[in-house]
């Protein structure tokens, strides 16, 4: 090839960067300014309201699904169910290569709901306290806002509406299911009522903990509390183990390997004057890395077991089971962490894209870390009216719909960047195949 064959090469490759980084960041825009419309946020709001008003526990979402369903039949969007046994899997755009795939959890958790309000949980006992409800309509959001701009994408995305994520590890199931076979990447998010509106924080490699759950019973001798040495008291021996687990994180961990193991449930006895037979405690441990966690798995059996032993009990340790899995830590991908600090700079302005520190939450969504590259963001809702929101898992937990807007351009726009660079590295590929 002579010289000015090269030449007009790179003249041409050095004009095209800069053409699709400024159609990114119009996109990104046109984006956010299409789910501000009146008509779009007055049609998110209502359909967060109707899944507010109706919560579903984990694998129970069949009203969820079918709101879902009806909106995305409404949009004209193919989608499969079910997935994962409630869930809703949808696809948007060319039908082709590449797929990238978009999340939402659907679940919602076992509270009565305390916030007095016109759309308050209509079930006793349950209510949306982790803005699920606002997840998948934010995911609705952007299937709309896709659905309306699909000249411009290049590939498809998968809307994954997701069963379970509150312990049942949904997650792993749509994995199982093959519908993410071919998907190069997956974006997730969760509304933080703590950070400001209209901001977004998440970091590269690892940003939330491992998890697992175990439950023990501790069996004695029960007895008149009056004549304790005729018995064998399992609510001692269990008291001994509760402070022994503690020492597993103070004494046996690296300081600064952050590890966690908290006992949240104690049970035995039900008079003042009777030793019962039997105790029974249950937690939840967590750790940043695969074997911090099963060695606290590990030592945690072998602690309750020991304890119970010394105070002449036996017990019996059972851990996550297939419904309750262990939760894998989340691990965001290197090189997703750079185009997401792009793509979110594009949406909302880089002074609003900030890096967090890691914590011990835990999130299912760490299933799909583990076969597909993903990214996980926190976006800010707090309302500036509430100086002191409460935070998630509260039963007085309020989510600001005033965020609806920014999660569904968001994750749009995540997703038709993606795409559109696919297709770039895939041309370039081509170019210097042929060169």
């Amino acid at each position: 090839m002579n010289l000015s064959n090269w030449v007009s090469i790179i003249l041409i490759l050095s004009t095209l960067k800069p053409q699709i980084t400024t159609g990114l960041s119009d996109i990104s825009q046109q984006f956010l300014e299409f789910a501000k419309k009146d008509q779009v946020f007055e049609w998110m709001v209502g359909i967060r309201r109707k899944i507010h008003e109706n919560p579903e526990l984990g694998y129970q979402e069949i009203e969820t699904s079918n709101i879902i369903r009806q909106e995305l039949d409404k949009l004209g969007i193919y989608h499969k169910h079910p997935v994962a046994v409630t869930g809703v899997v949808g696809f948007v755009g060319s039908g082709e290569a590449p797929f990238v795939a978009l999340r939402a959890d659907m679940d919602a958790l076992s509270l009565q709901e305390m916030v007095e309000w016109e759309h308050k949980s209509k079930v006793p006992g349950k209510m949306h306290a982790c803005g699920h409800d606002g997840h998948v309509t934010m995911l609705l959001g952007a299937a709309k806002i896709l659905k309306h701009h699909s000249h411009l994408l290049k590939g498809t995305v998968v809307l994954v509406f997701q069963p379970a994520e509150e312990g049942g590890g949904g997650a792993k199931v749509v994995v199982d299911s093959g519908y993410l076979e071919n998907v190069k990447a997956i974006f997730g998010l969760h509304v933080s009522p703590e950070r400001p509106i209209g901001q977004v924080f998440s970091r590269p490699g690892t940003l939330m903990a491992g998890s697992g759950f175990f439950e023990a019973v501790i069996a004695g001798k029960g007895g008149h509390a009056a004549i304790p040495q005729h018995s064998i008291d399992p609510i001692l021996a269990a008291s001994n183990v509760v402070v022994s687990l503690q020492h597993l994180v103070s004494r046996e961990t690296d300081p600064l390997d952050s590890q966690v193991v908290t006992v949240a449930k104690f049970e035995g006895g039900g008079a003042f004057n009777v030793i019962p037979d039997t105790v029974t405690i249950g937690g939840t441990f967590r750790a940043f890395s695969k074997e911090g966690l099963m060695r606290l798995k590990q030592r945690i059996e072998e602690v309750i077991v020991g304890q119970a032993s010394v105070h002449r009990c036996n017990a019996t340790v059972e851990f996550s089971s297939k419904d309750k899995p262990l939760y894998p830590a989340t691990i965001n991908d290197a090189g997703l962490h750079k185009f997401f600090e792009k793509v979110a700079g594009s949406v909302v302005g880089l002074n609003n894209v900030k890096e967090m520190s890691p914590f011990t939450g835990a999130e299912d969504f760490s299933f799909y870390q583990e076969v597909i590259p993903g990214y996980f963001y926190f976006i800010g809702m707090k309302n500036e009216k509430n100086d002191k929101p409460e935070s998630l898992h509260s039963p007085f937990f309020q989510l600001n719909e005033d965020v609806l807007p920014y999660g569904a351009a968001m994750q749009a726009s995540l997703a038709a960047t993606f795409l559109q660079e696919s297709q770039r590295q895939s041309q370039n590929s081509e170019h210097k195949d042929e060169l």
